[in-house]
């Protein structure tokens, strides 16, 4: 058994799996790429005072979350389709459980994240910190800190679409929020990553602030499974 103290690189293949599941995240259902706001495609967005305004508004919305237990839909524009059961809990922890045939686990411990092919009995680990899940599972979530940087901007009739990327990883990929307006509520989110592969996240009756059971969040490798090297 590969005790949980154990962090093996994963292989470059298991890495780019690893962006499409958790895009994940958890996460993001449309393709987005930079709204008409940004300075360019790919650039930083150009705010006016009232997306900035509105930006406070999900900030304060997705600060006062915690706790997340939800079905999802994910469609990949390589073809691929599942559905599943998401869970998270802030600061840092995941659990995205797939529906057969997808034989797929993912569970973030906050420091770390495990993802567990069933069927070839494989563990790869990453550094959460490293993965675009981490932008929504921070405690405080801030598009004004420096560490998360707003490249587009949208308000639709009754849906707002928010596209971030990761400061120090921006050629990485960037992740969209999709929310509903009046009440707020996140619906969906889409990622898209370093070779261009775009996920799509769909939430199915997500419900929030439940008190969920921490030993969701923690992974021991079945005795037979192999880290991956």
């Amino acid at each position: 058994m590969v005790p949980m103290n154990v962090r093996s690189p994963a292989s470059p293949g298991a890495a780019g799996r690893l962006c499409r599941w958790v895009a994940a995240l958890l996460v993001v259902l449309l393709a987005w790429s930079v709204g008409p706001g940004a300075a360019a495609q790919g650039g930083i967005a150009k705010l006016s005072a009232a997306d900035k305004s509105e930006l406070s508004r999900i900030e304060a919305y997705l600060n006062r979350l915690t706790t997340m237990r939800s079905r999802f839909l994910q469609v990949a524009s390589n073809g691929d389709y599942s559905e599943g059961t998401i869970y998270f809990s802030k600061p840092g922890r995941m659990r995205l459980e797939y529906d057969a045939p997808k034989q797929i686990l993912i569970v973030s411990d906050g420091v770390n994240l495990a993802y567990f092919d069933k069927v070839l009995q494989q563990v790869s680990y990453f550094d959460l910190q490293s993965t675009q899940a981490s932008i929504l599972l921070k405690k405080h979530i801030s598009f004004s800190g420096g560490d998360v940087l707003v490249t587009g901007f949208e308000r639709g009739a009754g849906v707002l679409r928010l596209t971030v990327i990761r400061a120090n990883a921006p050629f990485e990929g960037n992740l969209t929020l999709i929310f509903s307006d009046n009440p707020l509520d996140l619906k969906k989110w889409t990622v898209t990553d370093a070779q261009g592969v775009i996920t799509n996240v769909s939430l199915l009756g997500p419900r929030f602030d439940l008190k969920l059971d921490g030993e969701l969040f923690k992974f021991e490798p079945p005795e037979s499974s192999l880290t991956i090297k």
